[in-house]
């Protein structure tokens, strides 16, 4: 019965968390062509435009999931907290950045570089400073959004709706008013503590808290979606055509724009119930996953494009999906692989 209990209330969590580690894969893998603006044909440009506008929603589902999950929960002390949390993302990050650390130190040494212990060890330690890789920004910042969570979490379970729509409302505002057009005439009012990604996790929050039935709503999550990715496709055309270069103000992942389609997407699939005892077993497989899908798949795209796998396989409007399910498929049989070995699931993610 317990069982079946979490299976019926985290189905549309799980779908959403596989659904947004496979987007940020597709996300990855569509970057590239994006920075060829005006070195590759106007509709291969347009492709990885539309595709990664789609799939930008990522970031913020992660953090909005992140919040739903974690900011509800009491726990004894902060010490109970900071361990269970840290030692479920810790472990498997150091691994995995010192692989990507030692890849590149390969890298390097193959191609004729000259590096003695001392170098090796100040670049060991650059790289774990600012991230060993592309996409372990977002590790870092969940970290941080971790030491904040005991403080904001007391805040978020003894407020009521009203109080969270007040710092939400106010978050959002200094969101627009960081737009360019904007962020000239916005008064030079301090609302830091109001800014930034932790906006997102009390956001999901709010939304895996509070309904609202009307009739349609699947209609209106639907249009917000497709309003925000339309704004992101076009605005980000828009201002790279006007610089002659590719600009990625629209793909902010605390741009409104951006925001707009996560909400919608958030909401569209919230209480969605997987159908098929096959169907629910795959959902959970890569669910459970995820976190070690996130921190490899970089690693399994620079495999695949040594083996000329990428993209350009055939032409991007396939080759972007076709790239993504691949890698998205072997990291999650390499981190099933890695946690089946003694002492893997410490590091598999």
């Amino acid at each position: 019965m317990k069982k079946d209990h979490l299976i019926k209330n985290y189905d549309w969590i799980d779908f959403l968390r596989v659904l947004a580690t496979f987007s940020v894969i597709f996300v990855h893998v569509a970057a590239s062509i994006l920075y060829q603006y005006g070195s590759i044909s106007n509709f291969d440009w347009w492709i990885g435009n539309i595709y990664d506008s789609t799939f930008r929603f990522c970031v913020p589902i992660f953090l909005m999931i992140t919040g739903a999950l974690i900011l509800p929960k009491t726990y004894n002390s902060t010490s109970e907290y900071l361990k269970k949390r840290f030692l479920r993302i810790l472990l498997p990050f150091l691994f995995w950045s010192i692989i990507y650390i030692a890849k590149d130190l390969f890298m390097k040494l193959n191609h004729g570089a000259d590096m003695n212990y001392i170098e090796v060890f100040t670049y060991t330690f650059i790289q774990l400073k600012n991230g060993a890789s592309y996409h372990l920004w977002y590790i870092y910042l969940i970290i941080g959004l971790y030491l904040f969570f005991p403080i904001i979490g007391k805040w978020i379970t003894n407020s009521n709706k009203n109080e969270l729509k007040y710092f939400l409302v106010i978050w959002f505002l200094t969101i627009v008013a960081q737009l360019p057009f904007l962020n000239k005439i916005a008064p030079n009012i301090n609302l830091t503590y109001f800014s930034g990604y932790i906006g997102l996790p009390i956001l999901g929050y709010y939304l895996s808290n509070y309904s609202y039935d009307f009739k349609g709503k699947n209609i209106v999550y639907t249009l917000s979606i497709l309003t925000g990715i339309m704004i992101t496709i076009f605005g980000t055309f828009f201002i790279t055509k006007h610089h002659g270069i590719f600009n990625d103000s629209f793909y902010s992942y605390l741009s409104p724009n951006v925001i707009l389609v996560a909400v919608g997407v958030f909401l569209l699939f919230k209480g969605f119930v997987i159908s098929g005892t096959r169907t629910t077993c795959i959902i959970l497989f890569f669910s459970k996953y995820s976190y070690g899908i996130y921190l490899i798949h970089v690693l399994v795209l620079w495999v695949l494009g040594k083996f000329s796998i990428s993209y350009v396989i055939v032409n991007p409007l396939i080759g972007i999906p076709i790239t993504s399910v691949l890698c998205f498929v072997i990291s999650a049989l390499l981190v099933y692989g890695i946690d089946k070995l003694p002492f893997g699931k410490y590091i598999s993610g």
